[in-house]
């Protein structure tokens, strides 16, 4: 299948790539910064998001959507991590082919934790994904989000290079870790590519923090 991803060059988008590979799939990956996979069946295009898509079609129309570029920056959280996203699906969505189409959102999502642009564009993420299962039911694509909590990825690197500040935010959490990238990629794939059933939903991978409370009698 032809697979199309937004932000595969680093932490959770290189990881849902570089799984895809793995497993025999096509892989387009949309990124402003360069590629960080070097495969014959990966094809880069180094390019901002808020700029566009390329064109894909025949035998290049994509079979699954996956909308995974993101930034914590405040001033620019709407537009990329949510109107970009937009974008993104509405230029691929009417591909013959299309399946599934995967949005990565975020635990902030639910809870509106962090920065309140970042929070609101993540929660408007996981609202746009409902409106588009609604919308491409009728085609037989299906459409979720995943929301993940606490990443070792680049973007927290401030944080796990802390070791009290990466202590204290594992502590947050059940299980007393953060996830993997690659622990991500994995349910990205069967999310897309094993389900047929499941749709309008989002998936909360977050090593148990939002369930984590001092329950006091």
């Amino acid at each position: 299948m032809n697979i199309v991803i937004t932000g595969p060059s680093q932490g959770i988008g290189l990881a849902i790539a570089e799984k895809f590979l793995r497993e025999g799939h096509r892989v387009f990956g949309i990124d402003k910064e360069p590629a960080a996979v070097d495969h014959p069946e990966y094809t880069h295009f180094q390019r901002d998001i808020r700029d566009g898509f390329p064109r894909l079609e025949g035998a290049d129309a994509p079979h699954v959507l996956i909308s995974c570029a993101g930034t914590l920056e405040e001033e620019e959280a709407i537009v990329v991590n949510l109107e970009a996203a937009i974008r993104f699906t509405e230029h691929y969505e009417d591909s013959p082919a299309l399946q599934s189409v995967l949005y990565i959102a975020s635990a902030s999502a639910r809870n509106g934790a962090e920065f309140p642009r970042y929070a609101a564009s993540k929660a408007g993420l996981v609202g746009y994904m409902k409106n588009r299962a609604l919308h491409l039911a009728a085609c037989g694509v299906t459409v979720n989000s995943i929301s993940p909590g606490g990443v070792v990825t680049p973007a927290n690197r401030h944080i796990l290079e802390s070791e009290e500040l990466y202590a204290a935010v594992k502590a947050e959490t059940l299980l007393g870790k953060w996830a993997a990238p690659e622990e991500i990629a994995e349910f990205a794939y069967f999310l897309t590519v094993v389900n047929r059933s499941m749709t309008g939903e989002d998936l909360l991978i977050d090593n148990g923090e939002m369930l984590r409370s001092n329950f006091i009698w």
